[in-house]
Parts: structure tokens; C-alpha cells; sequence
């Protein structure tokens, strides 16, 4: 809870948080196979590489697609987002001249933790993660309203200050929030 609720607030000011980001880039000839398979493909415009493919990407260049990337296509061009927690990368093939480039983005530590927070780029496993710990607050809280609600005779101010806690945050709403 206490992570979550300090990345809550570099959320909240993550206009006010410098980031200095780290910039990988990386360029390479594509093999003459792979190239052909490529153009081949692209004409083709096929939702995904073949095998061979994404084996060269592997395991020379040592780059793994998820779920989350996105190809392009062109005929000169194939260009891959691989978005990822804490940053972006992209991969292009330049299929003219035969040209490989990759660029990875790393944000730091603090942009990592908000995409945390947020699920963004995580995976499924950990966006089950979040769901189920959100699930718990919610049953910590309820639970939490009926322990008051059993001590609320022997504590006059219980009701007043609950209803305070709702009252507060729907003024500020309604009143400085903009639709």
C-alpha cells in the first residue's frame, strides 16, 4: 500500500519529475536470408514474423517480441514497437539497404514504478497482481467500515468524521475538477 501510494503521487507530479533517460541504440546488417524473408513478408504485410526471424532477433541481437509489440509494415520498411514498464524500444528494418536499428529507452526508477502502478506494459501477470491487491483494499476497507460501524456507539464522532472523508474529496470534485 505504501508503494502504491507514493507512486500516486509522483503520478500526480510527473510533470514536476525530471527523468534522465538512458538511450540505447544499436544498428546491424541484416543477413541476406533474413533480408529476403523480409521483403517477402512485407509485400505480404503478415500480422507476424516468421520464426527465423525472430530467432535472429534473439539470439544475435538479443531482442524478444511480447504480446505488446506492434509491427508495421511497408514495402521499404518493418517497424516494431516494443513497448515495455519503465521505457520504450523499437526495432526497424530497413529492407532497401538491408539495415538493422534498434533503440531502447530506459526512463529510470521512478517512471518504472508509476507503470507499475498504472499496469502499463507489465504483462498479464502482474495486471492480475495489481487486480487482486485492489480487490483486497477494497475488502480491507469495507471490512474496516463495519468494524467502525460496531464501534460507533461507544465513539460519537465516528459518523461525522466518515462523512467528512466522503463530503471533502466529492466538494473538491465537483467544484475544481474539470469535465
Amino acid at each position: 500500500m505504501l508503494a502504491f501510494s507514493i507512486t500516486g503521487i509522483t503520478l500526480n507530479h510527473a510533470s514536476r519529475i525530471e527523468a534522465q533517460p538512458k538511450i540505447e541504440h544499436h544498428q546491424a546488417v541484416i543477413p541476406p536470408h533474413i533480408n529476403q524473408q523480409l521483403k517477402i513478408i512485407a509485400q505480404q504485410k503478415q500480422a507476424v514474423l516468421p520464426a527465423e526471424v525472430t530467432q535472429w532477433l534473439r539470439r544475435q541481437q538479443g531482442i524478444s517480441l511480447s504480446t505488446e509489440s506492434n509491427i508495421e509494415w511497408s514495402p521499404d520498411e518493418i517497424y516494431i514497437s516494443l513497448p515495455k514498464a519503465g521505457g520504450d524500444a523499437w526495432v526497424r528494418f530497413s529492407l532497401a539497404d538491408a539495415q538493422f536499428e534498434y533503440e531502447n529507452t530506459s526512463r529510470g526508477l521512478i517512471s518504472l514504478f508509476n507503470d507499475l502502478h498504472k499496469g502499463r506494459h507489465t504483462g498479464a501477470v502482474w495486471q492480475w497482481f495489481i487486480d487482486i491487491f485492489a480487490i483486497a483494499c477494497v475488502i480491507f476497507s469495507l471490512t474496516g467500515l463495519f468494524i467502525l460501524q460496531q464501534h460507533a456507539r461507544r465513539r460519537p464522532m465516528v459518523w461525522p468524521l466518515l462523512t467528512t472523508g466522503l463530503v471533502i474529496p466529492l466538494l473538491l470534485v465537483v467544484f475544481f475538477v474539470h469535465f
